[in-house]
């Protein structure tokens, strides 16, 4: 084969070879180019994706903006709810049930419902409401059997002298007094007088709870009470007997209209069971070392001799006084052998 002379026998001309030539050396510029390793890492990676079809990252549909509006109004509604709910449950409940607790008349006590919007509608009944002592143990000149009998028969005082029906329509309470040591002089002085002309020193309502029968008279069968009765040894070994005990008593006016008020009488008795070896007592009886009483809506001023509610114009009188909240047990009593000249305006009743 000679140069310049193509594999078919054909031969180029001088002009062809130079240019031939010339291209070879500085290349053409629609020569393709073998692509960078970048590029081939790149197509490698596109080749072994999953196919996507029609859906690329410039024609995914942007993300909207979540719609906040709706959330703000349920934790407006919410919170409105809650201060509803703070401010006034009773008429909340209310709209649920029906009822219309808002009324000045809504918590008035009935004939049928005496202690009806009171602390005490909760409370025991009669002596049921008087704890006594879980153990009775020896004290003094007393053995255990001893000390739970005197325990019960200082209740049984407690129930004779405020809870008796016939004491409490203004009868003598021959029971209670029956239990009261009559070698006790003071006392006697005082339950000798008391009845027939009370004063502040000799008033029977220290000891008793009583209403006049043409004034007052008691609301149903039931009296509210609350209390007490603790033990320790006393003076020469006696036993030593604390009650205080909180009487709730519904009354309404005798012939009057159905007004009813709630006369509540706190209690604190000291009794001492003596030694009969060493103080001059009879069997089955105690002395009375003292006595005190709290009272709210009873009447004010000169004793009669009876608890006087005030009913219509003269409770609002009476309500002029400072404020007492007679429900309160842990106040300190503020009365003992009070004239009862001093009037307290009971907070709840």
């Amino acid at each position: 084969m000679g140069a310049g002379t193509e594999p078919d026998g054909s031969s180029r001309s001088d002009e062809e070879w130079e240019r031939f030539l010339r291209e070879s050396v500085a290349g053409t510029a629609d020569a393709p180019k073998e692509p960078s390793a970048r590029a081939r890492e790149v197509a490698r990676r596109l080749r072994a994706e999953p196919d996507r079809g029609s859906e690329g990252w410039r024609n995914h549909p942007p993300t909207r903006p979540k719609r906040r509006v709706g959330r703000y109004v349920v934790g407006l509604l919410a919170v409105l709810a809650l201060l509803v709910v703070g401010l006034a449950p009773g008429r909340v409940v209310d709209l649920v049930t029906g009822s219309d607790s808002s009324r000045p008349d809504a918590q008035r006590p009935t004939a049928q419902d005496p202690f009806r919007g009171s602390p005490a509608a909760t409370w025991a009944s009669g002596a049921a409401g008087i704890a006594m002592p879980k153990e009775a143990k020896a004290v003094g000149w007393m053995s255990a059997a001893e000390v739970e009998r005197a325990l019960a028969r200082s209740r049984d005082f407690l129930v004779a002298s405020s809870l008796d029906r016939g004491v409490l329509r203004g009868e003598r309470p021959e029971k209670a007094i029956a239990l009261i040591n009559p070698q006790q002089k003071d006392v006697q002085a005082l339950l000798k007088t008391a009845f027939r002309t009370p004063t502040e020193k000799h008033d029977p309502l220290l000891l008793f709870s009583r209403f006049q029968p043409s004034r007052a008279h008691l609301v149903g069968d039931v009296v509210k009470t609350r209390g007490r009765l603790t033990y320790r040894e006393g003076e020469r070994g006696a036993l030593r007997v604390t009650a205080d005990v909180t009487f709730v008593y519904p009354v309404a006016r005798t012939g009057g209209d159905d007004e009813i008020v709630r006369t509540i009488v706190r209690r604190e008795l000291v009794l001492s069971w003596d030694d009969p070896d060493k103080v001059i007592t009879e069997p089955g009886t105690f002395s009375i070392v003292s006595y005190k009483y709290d009272m709210t809506n009873g009447g004010c001023g000169t004793p009669t001799g009876y608890f006087v509610p005030p009913f219509g114009p003269d409770r609002q009188a009476e309500e002029t006084g400072r404020e007492v909240d007679p429900y309160d047990r842990d106040t300190p009593f503020g009365r003992g052998g009070s004239s009862g000249d001093e009037c307290g305006r009971a907070t709840r009743s």
